[in-house]
């Protein structure tokens, strides 16, 4: 059973009937003790850095999370801004991010040189495996996801990030420390793809 946390912010009924599609068992919760006997965690996200940070927070959420993931090591796989969010912070805000994994969210306009490119990054990408992960099992160089994201994380130990993809720059586009993932793309719109890595995360 994935337990998907409900913070307010996050595409919930779409990441539940990717689930539901490949038969995996899930369920969306924001009471605290379902979290506190989840056995798996997805955190999704859409929407402003600061603003999901304070959500989690206020709930109380945060010290459950943290106790989850660093204490229990329970597999956790945070989704574009979920991913975002496992980092220390973001040039999006001014609030500390969850620390899982070292790194920041950069801005692309910001970084990006090449001014003819729109923001948001918006649409199909290739992605490119540096690392091996459970996560990414059996990923060959057709795959591809489904990105719409206006901040890219950067890893400040390179050996936490599994996949890069590029648009205008290479840009960490999957990581892992441990038992906690990320994924910046959006696995619930990318058809077989997303199904392929929902799968692989089912199974850790």
């Amino acid at each position: 059973m994935i337990t998907i946390i409900d913070y307010g912010m996050g595409n919930l009924g779409s990441v539940f009937s990717m689930f539901k599609r490949i038969g995996i068992k899930s369920h969306v919760t924001s009471d605290l003790e379902e979290i506190h006997k989840a056995r798996k965690i997805l955190l999704p996200g859409v929407g402003a850095f600061d603003q999901a940070m304070r959500r989690i927070s206020e709930s109380g959420m945060q010290k459950v999370l943290n106790d989850k993931a660093i204490k229990e090591k329970v597999p956790v796989l945070g989704v574009c801004l979920g991913m975002q969010l496992l980092t220390e912070s973001s040039k999006e805000g001014n609030l500390s991010g969850l620390g899982w994994i070292p790194g920041r969210a950069l801005s692309f306009a910001e970084e990006l040189n090449d001014t003819s490119l729109k923001i948001p990054h918006m649409g199909w990408n290739n992605v490119v495996k540096t690392k091996s992960s459970a996560l990414t099992n059996d990923f060959t160089d057709e795959y591809r996801f489904y990105f719409v994201h206006s901040y890219f994380v950067k890893c400040k130990e390179r050996s936490n990030a599994i996949l890069e993809s590029t648009y205008g720059l290479t840009f960490d586009s999957a990581i892992q420390r441990d038992n906690i993932f990320g994924a910046q793309f959006h696995p619930e719109k990318s058809h077989k793809y997303g199904m392929k890595l929902f799968e692989n995360f089912a199974k850790i």
